[in-house]
This record gives C-alpha cells, sequence and structure tokens, in this order.
C-alpha cells in the first residue's frame, strides 16, 4: 500500500531577520485511500508543512525524513516529487499568462506520465471532468487562472487532481474563498478522485463547513509547528465548538 511517512520533521523559513524555525518535529502517516485533515489556527505551519513536502525553495528541512514508499522525498527536484505521485492543490494559485488550460493540462500530463496522452481520449476525458465540475468549456482556452475567480482558480486546482491522478494530494485550504455551491463542487471533485484512484489526502483547512462534504478518517490538531492532539471526525466537532484556545495557550505556556 502506498505510504507518505513524515518523522520528525523540521523547518524553518528565509526571513529579513535570517531563517525563522516553523515546523518543530511533525510526525504524521498517511496511506493510500486515507483522507486526513490538519487543523488549527492562523501561523501554526500548516500552509508550511504543505510548501515543504511540496519542495517550495523558501523553506529549508533542517532535519527529519519524508519518504514516498520508502524513497526520500526530500532528495527530489520539485518535478521528480510531481512524478513520484505528489500533487499540491494551492492555496492562492498563480496566474500563468499566455499558456492555455488546455495546453498546460496536456503539457502537464505528458511530464508527469512521460508519455503524452492520447488526444482523443484525452479530450474526452478533460470535457468529461470539466462538465462534472461545472466548468464552462470555455475555459479550456484561457490562460491559466488568468482573471479567474477565486472559485474558478479551486476548481482548477482539483480539475488538476482529477486528471493527473496523483498517489497523494495536498489540499492547502482549498474551501478558502468558496460560497457554498462551489464549495460542495468541489468536494465532490475530491471525493470522486479518491473513489477513482484511491488517493491518500491531506487537507488542510481553518473550518470544518468542508468536512461535511469530504470526511476524514483521522483529524489532527496543528499548533505551533506541531501536531497537538489527533484523533477521527469527532475531534473537527469538538474544535468546532471549542476552537483552539485550549491549544495555543498550552503551547504558550510551554514556550515559556
Amino acid at each position: 500500500m502506498p505510504t507518505l511517512e513524515i518523522r520528525d520533521l523540521h523547518v524553518s523559513v528565509e526571513t529579513k531577520e535570517g531563517p525563522k524555525p516553523i515546523l518543530r518535529g511533525v510526525d504524521l502517516t498517511i496511506a493510500s485511500g486515507e483522507t486526513h485533515a490538519i487543523m488549527g489556527p492562523n501561523g501554526s505551519g500548516k500552509s508550511t508543512l504543505a510548501s515543504a513536502l511540496a519542495g517550495h525553495p523558501k523553506y529549508t528541512v533542517t532535519s527529519g525524513t519524508v519518504t514516498l514508499d520508502g524513497e526520500d522525498l526530500l532528495a527530489m527536484t520539485v518535478d521528480q516529487r510531481a512524478r513520484a505521485g505528489l500533487f499540491l492543490a494551492m492555496q492562492y494559485p498563480v496566474e500563468v499568462t499566455g499558456v492555455s488550460v488546455a495546453n498546460f493540462l496536456r503539457t502537464a500530463k505528458t511530464a508527469i506520465d512521460g508519455t503524452a496522452p492520447a488526444l482523443r481520449t484525452w479530450g474526452k476525458e478533460v470535457k468529461g471532468a470539466m462538465e462534472n465540475l461545472r466548468m464552462d468549456p470555455a475555459f479550456a482556452e484561457r490562460s491559466v487562472n488568468e482573471g479567474f475567480s477565486g472559485g474558478e482558480k479551486k476548481r482548477h486546482e482539483i480539475l488538476q487532481m482529477e486528471l493527473f491522478k496523483p498517489r497523494f494530494a495536498i489540499l492547502d485550504e482549498t474551501d478558502s474563498g468558496l460560497d457554498v455551491d462551489a464549495l460542495r463542487i468541489v468536494s465532490e471533485g475530491v471525493n470522486r478522485a479518491k473513489e477513482n484512484t484511491e488517493v491518500g489526502i491531506l487537507l488542510i483547512t481553518h473550518y470544518t463547513r468542508i468536512l461535511r462534504y469530504i470526511k476524514p478518517d483521522f483529524v489532527h490538531v496543528f499548533v505551533d509547528g506541531r501536531i497537538a492532539e489527533e484523533g477521527g471526525s469527532e475531534l473537527a466537532d469538538r474544535l468546532e465548538e471549542e476552537g483552539y484556545d485550549k491549544y495555543v495557550g498550552a503551547s504558550a505556556t510551554a514556550t515559556a
């Protein structure tokens, strides 16, 4: 069974004042077909974890290991991580002027698989995935994310996830900026990808609303660069009622 294993991960970020430690020893194992939700207050390190796993150059792993099926993920370049089966749906998807969605998707699929998809079957697959996500076919000819609304950008991220069929997907605040209808459609796309490919999912979010549609197998509370508590979906329900105050307070006391 494919497994993404994180052990005692420490990560720092470059600032004007020099390196700043963000992650302070993260342990997490995600198996194929599992959905893990990471929840926590702003500034707790959730997005840093996503960026470090994807290989963002701004973040430096100072110690710890990350393996994908026993292979050293941290030794891989960004493109090698993608070909190994790691996918990141970004919190703030970037615009790529002059590159159409259609060209981007086919070029990325070719790079990941090592061979170009057959045009006839690929066209049908893209069209079907766009229809499922309620995306206008005209989007295929537009520049990547240029002029897209927040909801359209997030649908495009999940379109990629469905088409690229990664082994593990990191969804960094995919619910951010979505209205109720867009949240439901995006969540349906995530669930559909999981049903079709048994992708392992690391879902990063502040709020429980997306967890009404995407049911987590495990919930992890992230505070001050560490996992403060773990549990099942019932933990998310408790967080909805109680918030993060007790974790933040305990972390501040421990630091002092």
